[in-house]
């Protein structure tokens, strides 16, 4: 089997179903978002005092990184679908190592604001193009349940991520931490070597720029692939709520040491394996519609459930733990089943949708990061009402998926046109 140049995709799935080789790659390539989060989670209280700023201006550090990573991510996407998966993947990785080491050696807020973004920029090419390559080789349903493998291998990222980074904080300093991702990225950047393109020149998208932009706009105002990408886009800000939220919640609020933070993070990304396990399996019995539907009930009741607690501080760290474990395991259901609705839908455009269906996950980010910020009250109730609403969100949206959207053609033919891969 070739480790590089060009391969064709007729006969891609049966030659790579088993290439574990291949399935570590990218799910390093998409693992950049948690690690650049989750591994400096435990840091953030530290970051306060070392940078003497204030809680607020260093949760910003997650909501500007969230939005470069959300903007990004509209670039790559066209860029792969003209010039391959490849390239674009390995320029991603040297912005990304530039910016890891520049957060490594800032000396104030302001700098490590403005080197999050250059990380981000760089960070999200590895996850919009491993999605992009899962629909290069894969169908609709083959490729649910292989993202869903993905999604179980990237999950000891966010897993080992804040145990490491709590162990870094307590032996050495949080600018190790930084450095640390830095050799990530060189070590991914090593690893591309062995990654096949798997974009063929002769589908590979012959657009001009007007043709693009115009073809972005079509997709983004498409009902098919809105149900999807506002539904996880919802799903995805409750995510980011409980990310940011719960470092100050835990460790703040009920006095939780980093060290255990990490732990209690961590049996949250043990829970979203088992369910992404279960829903390889499941996808063999129902389809990927139906399971995302099912998926978004639970984070909605979840929602509701972490929301009370929060307000009248029923169980303690537990009475936030038990229903947050409940949101994040569901993420399979949800997210690798809604990425690879979407995709199917526009195959000749995987990397532009890719593209669009990440900017809006991770733009939704952005915004309850800062909604965490604006109406902070300095107990855990903000984190919880904003999850319920985003879980809430998640659930109305996936019932408008089956009442409106679905219930009738839609023509993306003209879409397809538009871009100029016909």
């Amino acid at each position: 089997m070739k480790t590089s140049g060009t391969l064709a995709t007729t006969g891609l799935e049966a030659r790579n179903e088993h290439d574990l080789r291949i399935l570590i790659i990218l799910s390093a390539l998409m693992s950049f978002a948690s690690i650049s989060v989750d591994m400096y989670l435990p840091a953030l209280p530290t970051l306060v005092v070392d940078l003497h700023a204030d809680m607020a201006r260093i949760e910003l550090t997650i909501s500007t990184f969230l939005i470069g990573f959300s903007l990004g991510q509209l670039f790559w996407g066209p860029i792969s679908d003209t010039y391959g998966r490849r390239v674009p993947i390995g320029v991603g990785l040297l912005i990304f190592i530039l910016g890891s080491v520049g957060c490594a050696m800032s000396r104030t807020s302001e700098q490590i604001l403005a080197w999050r973004v250059v990380q981000a920029l760089g960070a999200c090419a590895g996850p919009v193009l491993a999605r992009a390559m899962v629909r290069d080789l894969y169908a609709r349903e083959r490729s649910a349940q292989m993202l869903s493998v993905l999604i179980l291998m990237m999950a000891v990222a966010p897993l080992v991520g804040p145990l490491v980074g709590g162990q870094i904080i307590h032996f050495w300093n949080w600018r190790v931490i930084f450095w640390v991702l830095a050799a990530v990225g060189f070590a991914t950047l090593f690893a591309l070597k062995l990654l096949p393109e798997t974009l063929a020149p002769a589908k590979r998208s012959k657009s001009s720029l007007g043709d693009t932009l115009r073809a972005y706009l079509q997709l983004a105002f498409n009902g098919k692939l809105l149900v999807y990408a506002v539904s996880g886009g919802f799903y995805y800000g409750g995510c980011y709520a409980f990310i940011a939220g719960t470092p100050f919640a835990y460790v703040d609020y009920y006095q939780l040491s980093p060290r255990f933070y990490g732990l209690i993070f961590g049996a949250n990304i043990v829970g979203l394996m088992v369910v992404n396990f279960f829903n390889t399996r499941l996808l063999r019995r129902f389809g990927a519609n139906e399971i995302f539907r099912f998926g978004t009930w639970i984070a909605a009741v979840s929602g509701i459930v972490l929301a009370i607690d929060a307000y009248f501080g029923w169980g303690g760290i537990s009475g936030l733990a038990v229903p947050i474990f409940c949101y994040m395991s569901v993420s399979g259901l949800i997210v690798a089943n809604s990425v690879a609705s979407a995709l199917s839908a526009f195959p000749k455009q995987a990397g532009a949708t890719s593209s669009l269906v990440g900017a809006m996950h991770y733009g939704s980010g952005v915004f309850s990061a800062a909604m965490l910020g604006w109406f902070a009250d300095g107990t855990p109730w903000t984190m919880g009402w904003i999850v319920a609403v985003a879980g809430i969100g998640c659930l109305l949206t996936a019932m408008l998926q089956t009442r409106v959207w679905m219930t009738g053609p839609v023509d993306d033919k003209r879409i397809v046109q538009c871009a100029g891969c016909t």
